[in-house]
């Protein structure tokens, strides 16, 4: 009806006011019936099915999830749960529940195990399937102390072990005061205090050069971590592990107080490192025996250690002289000379603690002059890096060369190397400009979105997680953040793990498929870029799920990256542990864990 009075206003051309007044009338009214037949704009489409979540003996029921409308993609919205998602959350029973590590804790698995000479019982023995249930928290678990004061205390009820401290009452690792456990700074080869040994080894060797020409290292048998956390105040990042062992909840101590650890013991297979990563390794007191098995675990150190990097060893072989220690000191000397390592010093300090530093060669010229081939040079893989569930080998890995042969050069001093161009990487045309491009991108995106856009308080944020780490763009985003970042290169995605550490940073390969080497409740932000889209083909998301709500802090958060379709899978399932979640842009899902556990339990 309205359409048929158009002719008669065009006709009506003394009246130009009323003319114009009804053709915008009717443009209004033609726009409001169209949009009343289309749909808004919605968060979740309805393209996820029960059989990408189900896997038996689950019980999960799936509707399509609710639809929620945007204003503005550029403004963060809440999405609200799905009254009609359902699963059935179950909490973890057993001794071990409340400091659960899936694939260490297998005892069925461990059990079967024919021999445990080689610290068989040590490594991982991922269950099948995977388990499912929602770790408890310990009775008066509070949230984690800020750093730094994490450094030197936290709550004893987050990690309610006192064996270490009974055990290590002499040695000054961790003391018990109250409603805290106390971190003094001291250790086995520590008499004088972590600081002064620090600066002693330093001393020793000035070209050290703590925070500008060594910044990565890797810390064996870590204690309590108080070497790599004092470190930090030098610029320097200590990647410590020691195994799951007698020495109760040593990591889990570190993790707590803010110190770059994990879980990782030199058995029968190779570390989840890549070959010629650490600029310094360290041992004090470690209780590995470096020359058993034919050298297997110094020959592991030797793959992992830069060329031109050093073994900083400090043992009761190096400065005693009783039968027992000096026949573990002959055998120490036949090996580093066979791997071509030198002796750069071996010295005593005033404590009467010593320690001898090794460099390995930056040249093959003593490799080929070897009279005795033995270890003999390692083949070249056909992956550029590959030790994820690989046996250890007894030979010599073969000194970094790029396509055209040359040998690869130290890293830039630090902090240049965070933002030159990595030795490891690639030479192929283009790889330069992508590695300058992806810096660049991280850096503006970091500064506009993340710190800025996203719900989340950076005040409370200390261990993170990069979960598809790439380039190691968003760990070097936030370089001048109190945080650090555990990048992980997950093994069907390229390996870039070497650019990582050539950056002067830290990371790990893992399957994502599987459960990590951690303790329940030990980071404070995972990152997620994009992780998800291969993985789902391999296994359940509700595993990935399960697996980051067992490693993040109560209060802590997860950022997820990814596809509309991706992001529909994860929220529901994520809101069915009463986590709380917002949506920026249509593609940033930021998710924070609260303090629910299954049958309404909470701390």
């Amino acid at each position: 009806m309205a359409i048929t009075v158009i002719p008669n206003l065009i006709k009506a051309k003394n009246h130009p006011f009323i003319l114009t007044l009804a053709v915008l009338l009717i443009c209004f009214t033609i726009l409001l019936f169209t949009n009343t037949n289309s749909s808004p704009l919605y968060f979740f489409s309805t393209s996820t099915s029960t059989s990408d979540l189900q896997s038996s003996p689950r019980t999960l029921s799936h509707p399509p999830p609710p639809r929620a409308s945007s204003p503005k993609n550029d403004v963060a919205v809440a999405i609200h749960a799905d009254p009609n998602f359902h699963f059935n959350w179950k909490l973890c029973k057993g001794t071990v529940a409340v400091d659960y590590i899936p694939c260490l804790d297998n005892f069925k698995a461990i059990k079967a195990l024919k021999a445990r000479r080689h610290m068989e019982h040590r490594e991982r023995h991922c269950p099948d399937p995977n388990p499912t249930c929602s770790v408890p928290l310990p009775p008066g678990y509070r949230v984690p102390l800020p750093w730094p004061k994490s450094r030197d205390m936290i709550w004893y009820d987050n990690v309610p072990h006192p064996k270490l401290v009974e055990y290590k009452k002499d040695q000054n690792w961790v003391r018990k005061s109250g409603d805290y456990l106390v971190f003094p700074g001291g250790g086995t080869q520590f008499k004088d205090g972590v600081i002064s040994y620090v600066e002693f080894i330093e001393r020793t060797l000035p070209t050290i050069e703590w925070g500008r020409h060594i910044r990565v290292i890797l810390d064996v048998g870590c204690g309590v971590a108080s070497f790599g956390g004092y470190l930090l105040d030098k610029d320097v990042i200590t990647m410590s592990f020691a195994p799951k062992d007698e020495h109760e909840a040593q990591i889990q101590f570190a993790l707590e107080r803010g110190i770059p650890a994990t879980l990782s013991v030199i058995g029968t297979q190779k570390l989840t490192f890549p070959d010629n990563a650490y600029d310094l390794i360290h041992c004090a007191r470690c209780r590995v025996h470096w020359d058993a098995d034919g050298g297997r675990p110094l020959l592991e150190l030797n793959r992992i250690l830069r060329p031109g990097g050093f073994f900083v060893w400090s043992a009761t072989p190096v400065y005693r002289d009783d039968e027992r220690d000096q026949n573990v000191w002959k055998a120490m000397v036949a090996l580093t000379k066979s791997m071509c390592w030198k002796v750069v010093s071996r010295t005593v300090d005033s404590s009467g603690i010593g320690l001898v530093i090794y460099q390995k060669p930056v040249s093959t010229s003593c490799y080929v002059k070897r009279k005795d081939k033995n270890p003999p040079l390692c083949e070249q893989n056909d992956r550029k890096n590959s030790s994820w569930y690989v046996v250890l080998s007894r030979c010599l890995s073969p000194l970094p060369v790029d396509s055209m042969g040359n040998l690869f050069s130290w890293p830039m001093p630090w902090p240049k190397r965070l933002i030159s161009k990595p030795p490891s990487l690639s030479t192929e045309s283009g790889a330069e400009e992508m590695f300058y491009e992806d810096t660049k991108h991280w850096s503006a995106l970091v500064s506009d979105v993340y710190l800025n856009d996203l719900a989340i308080n950076w005040s409370s944020v200390r261990n993170v997680m990069d979960m598809n780490a790439h380039y190691g763009g968003f760990a070097a985003a936030l370089i001048d953040l109190p945080v650090w970042v555990m990048n992980v290169i997950p093994i069907d995605v390229p390996d870039t793990l070497s650019i990582i550490f050539d950056r002067g940073l830290i990371g790990i390969y893992h399957d994502w498929c599987e459960s990590l080497n951690t303790y329940p409740r030990t980071y404070d932000l995972l990152h997620s870029r994009f992780l998800f889209r291969n993985l789902t083909q391999r296994c359940d998301v509700i595993d990935v799920v399960v697996e980051i709500d067992r490693i993040l802090r109560p209060g802590g958060y997860i950022v997820v990256q990814d596809t509309v379709e991706m992001i529909n899978k994860l929220s529901p399932i994520l809101h069915s542990l009463h986590w709380s979640l917002t949506l920026y842009k249509d593609q940033f899902l930021v998710g924070k864990k609260g303090f629910w556990r299954p049958n309404g339990l909470r701390n």
